[in-house]
């Protein structure tokens, strides 16, 4: 089994509130707490993870 490889953004700087996603896992993507690293992992797919994403980017959200 793979292990997944945790990354934050680039655009992380706010002190520690921040997610990690592992993006080389097949059919999934994890995400979690970066202050909880051994905590819970949320599970998405791909697609849907990228269309949150998309969301985001679009400011469907409000301000994030």
């Amino acid at each position: 089994m793979t292990e997944p490889e945790w990354f934050k953004s680039s655009y992380s700087s706010n002190g520690g509130a921040c997610v990690e996603v592992a993006a080389n896992l097949s059919g999934v993507v994890p995400v979690r707490d970066s202050k909880d690293p051994q905590g819970p992992a949320l599970a998405f797919s791909p697609e849907s993870f990228a269309a949150f994403v998309a969301g985001v980017k679009a400011g469907e959200f409000g301000d994030v």
